[in-house]
């Protein structure tokens, strides 16, 4: 069980790694755009190399977290690389060295999920790993809200590269933070999913392919790419609507639907993480993903500006139960194997791809029947996901009376590194 000085270091570091973690997100776009003056085609460029790079090195960054007992100092090297391959960019113009930089804080940023997971695993064992999820969403999503206020009026006072410097300062908080976690309080073993042992006694992980095998995990991995592929493209769909309404108003109530979506998002973090151990795991989820195909029949109903404000307000609840449940459901099918991170990082390539490939699906729906059509399709895929989760997916709590129980079956395949 984690102390109270723990939890609190944990909490610092999700809200101050909210601006980190991802670069410099949207920001890079209007960056390049409003400084280096870039074509519209080469600033995509760049964003999708940087996406794809991520979606390569989730995987690879989860088995490395599993392995490493260097977790804290492989978040560290991560925040300064990301901040570092940031600030480079007033000094680098060509196409090829943003591209590079960027690629760069994608492979670094790819550690942030699995890493943060393990470490709140490591320290708080199975049984707390719930609420601590959802505390760990809590903060981070309270993070993304304040950053993006922040980032918002220091570049309107100071112009877009005001955004570095509050990631350099919001990286230097994080590290202070990853500094008050000693490397001692984390059970390595607890951290990749190994059942809690008696001290002195460790158990094997198992290997990699004994996770091809785990239907639920395999089921769950399809739900997650679903739910994204029907996901991602909204917002910026939303975007488009707003600017065709009133292109002065597009940016600044894009901006709020970001903000507003995250501070929702806080509350039902806090449900999922106080709740999911009582409730279960399923029932929280498919609350989240009934909300999918539901925005996406509401935002056909009226082209008002602040009726589709309104309905993306929505997200917050569907990602905001995702987002805490994903790595508790994941925990619960892989416990006893050894290998949480690795599959973390597995579905989260999953779910990563169906967001890569959204707005390419949504832009050719645009293009051929409009806005409407587009998003009655992602209502679809949305309704396509539900039902799969619904029929398909069990329950993955464990009964209370089995939560240090004997090994996991998984634990019973051949072992490997």
């Amino acid at each position: 069980m984690a102390s109270p000085a723990h939890e609190r270091s944990l909490d610092g570091l999700n809200f101050f790694l909210a601006d980190v973690r991802d670069g410099l997100g949207p920001y890079l776009a209007i960056y390049l755009l409003a400084v280096h003056h870039w074509e519209p085609g080469s600033i995509g460029l760049v964003m999708t190399l940087a996406s794809v790079t991520a979606l390569l090195t989730q995987t690879p960054a989860g088995a490395l977290i599993d392995r490493t007992t260097a977790k804290r100092a492989v978040m560290a090297i991560a925040a300064l690389l990301v901040t570092g391959s940031c600030l480079v960019l007033p000094w680098v113009t060509s196409v090829a060295l943003v591209t590079l930089t960027q690629a760069i804080s994608a492979l670094a940023g790819s550690v942030f999920a699995p890493a943060i997971a393990a470490i709140s695993l490591g320290l708080t064992g199975p049984r707390a790993f719930t609420r601590r999820m959802g505390r760990n969403e809590t903060f981070n999503h309270a993070g993304n809200a304040c950053s993006a206020v922040l980032a918002g009026g220091l570049a309107y006072l100071f112009g877009p590269v005001a955004v570095f410097y509050l990631m350099a300062a919001m990286t230097v908080a994080s590290l202070i933070a990853i500094s008050r976690v000693p490397a001692t309080a984390i059970d390595h073993d607890l951290a990749r999913g190994l059942d809690p042992r008696p001290p002195g006694q460790h158990a094997h992980p198992a290997g990699l392919a004994v996770l091809l095998h785990n239907r639920p995990l395999l089921l769950f991995a399809v739900c997650c790419a679903l739910f994204h592929l029907a996901n991602a493209a909204m917002l910026p769909l939303v975007g488009q609507k707003l600017a065709q309404a009133n292109l002065q108003l597009a940016t600044p109530l894009t901006s709020a639907c970001i903000v507003a979506a995250q501070l929702v998002m806080v509350p039902m973090a806090l449900l999922a993480g106080a709740r999911a151990d009582r409730w279960g795991r399923k029932p929280l989820l498919l609350a989240g993903f009934l909300i999918l195909p539901l925005r996406g029949v509401l935002y056909v109903m009226s082209d008002d500006p602040f009726w589709l404000v309104a309905v993306q307000l929505l997200d917050g609840i569907g990602a905001g139960l995702f987002g805490a449940l994903f790595p508790v459901v994941v925990k619960d099918l892989t416990q006893g194997s050894g290998r949480f991170n690795v599959s973390l990082g597995a579905l989260s390539t999953a779910f990563g791809l169906g967001a890569a490939l959204s707005p390419g699906v949504a832009g050719l729906v645009v293009q051929s029947a409009g806005y409407d059509a587009a998003f009655l399709t992602l209502a679809g895929i949305a309704t396509a996901a539900l039902l799969l989760l619904w029929l398909a997916m069990p329950e993955t709590r464990r009964p209370a009376s089995d939560a240090n129980a004997e090994q996991a079956p998984l634990l019973h395949s051949p072992s490997g590194n």
